[in-house]
């Protein structure tokens, strides 16, 4: 209980041996700083060592003072948080400060302990902020966003083990509780040393009052930090803001999910132009625009997907690619596969589950609707009940239980994306007299972290997995390469090349004149990848062998092969449906559909 001790200077106990507090003088009291009998536990050694009090007064007032002024300059994001964001005069301080000196002492206390405790979640909003800017390139969603903790705590439990997992949640746990005591208990002891020197704080308090107004009128600023902030207020407004975006959402989304072009269409006018195709839909996870135009992965990446372009040319296929707009960036992969097949901009998670529980029409389930497609998903990094499954129209699910792999997981990824190709080899588009196919693919191998990866092997050794055991081993420490950022983006880039060429030499070895392959990038990685770059655009492309696929699609003006140029049109992730499906339908016979 450091922070209420009020140390007392020892003093002449005069004719009477009594000490300040009227207690009779011990005998052999000496001079101060000498250790004398005394009455035992806490306060009582402290009395038998004055100077040591004193210290620990002071220590523990300076300290309170630092965590105050800790929480109040923390920036909430990652980019913001240097030397000269500490060295700056909070507006929320000095206000509550003169509040403080103002009120009478019972309603002084029970402010400052209020205060502490606000203060104190403030700083673990910001704390959860700078996580979120690290990986989603957003602030945390007060309304939207409690789900992704508990997709955060399966993300570390699966990357690092079970007992990653608990001392994750364990350190989170006591970070919270114990911010919010020491914050409460610090506050109160500033409020105790401001009223035991109250002239002082008041001389201060003004004096901190005008150096703010003067800053902000001159414009003062520390290697171009301004130094008089209001940051608090303006991180508090833009939540108030951002709760009632979150409650209107709801109704706006409402409104658009209602809105469908093609809801009325007879299943025999639907995608005509594919009737007796194998159309496969093949998300890359983390595929992102930093990927093609950062030059430290242009060369690579880029010398993969020309390469890919080769080799499927060779083996008679065309290809076309754009830009889409993805709605989210770092993670949440689930928002923009929903986005990409339901025509609607899935940006959050309240979004997701009203479509996921609604009757729209997404473009698997339009697929499913003709009547003349079988529609699976190659889904491996579903590791659990996935009831949104059948929302998305697919009349069988393969999960990371049921592609038949028995080998080793690679950090999060569950099975090597060159295995859940062949199992979809195997398990349904190699089987003789099938109905055509229609398959939602999700490739993880590109999923962060990125360590250990998968390398190809020759395809008649895949066998039932095991053969990656040995693969793992000779790989990277996720640990290790996440201490070094330019290490994280070698193996991002590493593993978006072994998920191209995963997927192109598929294509070559079992595509045929009845393939058609959709596939493109769920979302850019993490910001420790992109180096802050806000963008959102992920490459799509369209790979054919029937020339008749991709006349269909020649008005949207898409680059030759797999590489999209830099100025390739950029559509919004939710317009591809409606422009599929109008390319491919009756309205698209004669000549492409024009992008609107």
């Amino acid at each position: 209980m450091p922070l209420f001790i009020r140390s007392r200077q020892p003093q002449d106990a005069g004719a009477g041996g009594a000490d300040p507090d009227g207690a009779p003088a011990a005998a052999g009291d000496t001079a101060a700083g000498t250790p004398v009998p005394g009455p035992r536990g806490r306060f009582g050694l402290l009395r038998r060592w004055p100077r040591a009090a004193r210290g620990v007064t002071v220590g523990t007032t300076v300290l309170a003072g630092a965590l105050v002024l800790f929480a109040l300059l923390l920036p909430n994001r990652p980019e913001r948080v240097h030397a000269a964001a500490f060295l700056r005069l909070p507006a929320e301080g000095i206000l509550v400060a003169a509040l403080l000196l103002a009120l009478p002492p019972r309603f002084r206390r029970i402010t400052a302990g209020v205060s502490g405790a606000f203060l104190g979640l403030l700083t673990v909003l910001k704390l959860v902020d700078i996580g979120f800017y690290q990986v989603l390139a957003r602030p945390f969603d007060l309304v939207l966003d409690w789900i992704l903790l508990d997709d955060a705590a399966d993300f570390v439990r699966e990357s690092f083990g079970r007992g990653g997992q608990v001392l994750a949640v364990a350190g989170a746990v006591v970070l919270f509780l114990g911010l919010l005591v020491l914050m409460t208990l610090a506050a109160l002891r500033l409020t105790d040393l401001m009223v035991r020197h109250r002239p002082a704080a008041v001389r201060t308090t003004l004096v901190l009052g005008v150096a703010w107004i003067t800053c902000v009128t001159l414009g003062v600023q520390i290697t171009g930090t301004p130094v008089a902030t209001r940051a608090n207020a303006d991180i508090l407004g833009n939540r108030v803001d951002q709760v009632r975006a979150g409650l209107r959402d709801a109704r706006v989304f409402e409104r658009q999910s209602a809105v469908d072009a093609f809801a009325k269409t007879p299943p025999d006018r639907l995608l005509t132009a594919l009737r007796g195709k194998d159309v496969l839909f093949t998300f890359i996870e983390s595929y992102g625009r930093v990927a093609i135009d950062d030059p430290a992965m242009a060369g690579p990446v880029g010398a993969a997907l020309e390469d890919g372009t080769r080799r499927l040319r060779d083996a008679g296929f065309a290809s076309r690619s754009g830009w889409l707009k993805s709605p989210v960036t770092g993670a949440g992969s689930w928002l923009a596969h929903s986005t990409f097949l339901s025509g609607l901009w899935i940006g959050n998670q309240q979004r997701y589950r009203s479509l996921t529980t609604s009757d729209r029409m997404t473009l698997t389930r339009y697929f499913r609707r003709t009547g003349d497609w079988r529609t699976v998903g190659i889904v491996p990094g579903v590791r659990r009940a996935w009831p949104e499954g059948k929302f998305f129209g697919l009349d069988h699910i393969y999960d990371s239980e049921h592609l038949g792999y028995h080998g080793p997981y690679f950090s999060w990824t569950p099975v090597p994306d060159q295995f859940s190709l062949e199992a979809f080899e195997r398990l349904e588009h190699g089987k003789k007299d099938r109905e055509p196919i229609m398959a939602e693919i999700i490739l993880a191998s590109s999923h962060n972290p990125w360590s250990p990866i998968a390398r190809m092997i020759d395809w008649d050794d895949l066998g039932d997995g095991s053969v990656f055991h040995g693969i793992k081993k000779q790989g990277t420490d996720p640990k290790e390469v996440w201490r070094d950022p330019e290490r994280v983006r070698t193996e991002y880039r590493r593993a978006i090349e072994y998920s191209l060429r995963s997927l192109t030499e598929w294509v070559e070895r079992y595509g045929d004149e009845d393939t058609v392959l959709v596939f493109l990038g769920d979302h850019q990685p993490v910001p420790t990848v992109t180096g802050g770059n806000a963008g959102k655009d992920v490459p799509v492309s369209i790979v054919a062998k029937d020339p008749a696929v991709l006349d269909r699609v020649a008005g949207w003006d898409w680059t030759d092969g797999l590489e999209p140029a830099p100025d390739a049109p950029r559509w919004r992730m939710d317009a591809f449906r409606d422009r599929f499906m109008t390319a491919f339908g009756p309205r698209g016979e004669g000549a492409a559909a024009q992008a609107p």
